[in-house]
């Protein structure tokens, strides 16, 4: 909130950023259609490719997950469209090659987290303690990786256990694509898609953004960035300081902010490789679930309320 306020008083042509893009539509759209292909070919045409579709399903489908999970990402902030209703629409589609019902619960959960970022019991992005006590071997810090797909809905459920009424319509969404799915690509081309998921929310390389936004590889810092080469295909979704900054700028126009104010981002730590994150995450014994700055709500109040007085001061002078 600080470095926000900073910045918008030194830089006010930021606010010029402010806005939607209707690319992001179009994308899922085209994300879908790819998607939905491969899902044919598998379950209808190479139904004796098991490797192969195993190989692709992490090769590609992986990738096309990940993809959709960002444009997910983006209408929960209403980055794709100008309404709200809108952007509701377009989470929904690019819901339809996930066989789980994700959009509409991940918006809740995750405007939630940018509101208690790091607050106990409030962020549901933060390690259970039950997660914690696995300890931070490499072993359980790969199968922790591996079975993300279900360990974070569980934590989620545990914290928000009543269904709001769009989580009702996402399911009977998702339940009512994947029986079309099933009726065009039979089990097999459904099955590619739950392997997909499974890979793109889990071990695979672009999944570690998951690690490298909010765990500390630096003491003191809870937000990272990362400026590797695959921003250009994942949406400048490695632009996290910048986003949790500016939650109201939509993805292609992130770069502009570090361009417009650099001295505020360039003193920072940061990622340039998303597998060396998870590689390291995974194989030292410093890095773990544990490597979360927390804080309690109390904490979190104070420190919301003297911000707020440092702030008012300096408008006022």
């Amino acid at each position: 909130m600080k470095r926000r306020f900073t910045i918008l008083s030194q830089y006010p042509e930021i606010k010029d950023l402010y806005g939607h893009d209707i690319l992001t539509l179009y994308i899922a759209i085209i994300g879908v259609i790819i998607q939905v292909t491969a899902a044919y070919i598998f379950g209808r045409l190479l139904v004796n490719s098991d490797l192969t579709m195993l190989f692709v399903s992490f090769i590609l489908g992986g990738t096309m997950t990940q993809i959709y999970s960002i444009i997910i990402h983006e209408t929960a902030h209403n980055l794709a469209a100008k309404a709200d209703f809108q952007n509701r629409i377009v989470g929904l589609i690019a819901n339809i090659p996930l066989p789980i019902p994700i959009a509409m619960s991940f918006r809740r959960h995750h405007l939630v987290h940018h509101a208690f970022q790091g607050v106990e019991k409030l962020d549901p992005d933060l390690p259970s303690e039950l997660e914690k006590n696995f300890g931070c071997s490499t072993v359980f810090k790969l199968l922790w990786l591996l079975f993300h797909p279900i360990i974070y809905p569980i934590r989620n459920v545990s914290m928000f256990r009543n269904l709001q009424l769009w989580e009702y319509i996402n399911l009977i969404f998702t339940l009512s694509t994947n029986i079309v799915l099933y009726n065009f690509c039979g089990y097999r081309g459904l099955l590619y898609l739950f392997m997909s998921l499974w890979f793109g929310y889990s071990v695979h390389p672009v999944a570690a953004r998951y690690i490298q936004e909010h765990y500390t590889f630096d003491d003191g810092q809870e937000t990272y960035s990362y400026y590797g080469s695959f921003n250009t295909i994942f949406m400048n979704i490695g632009y996290h300081t910048e986003h949790h900054d500016f939650t109201n700028i939509p993805w292609t126009k992130l770069p502009e902010v570090r361009k417009i104010a650099p001295e505020y981002y360039e003193n920072l730590a940061y990622h340039t490789s998303w597998f060396m994150a998870q590689w390291n995450f995974i194989t030292l014994r410093q890095f773990g679930l544990q490597n979360r700055v927390k804080r309690s709500f109390n904490a979190h109040k104070r420190g919301r309320k003297m911000l707020l007085k440092v702030l008012k001061k300096s408008l006022e002078s």
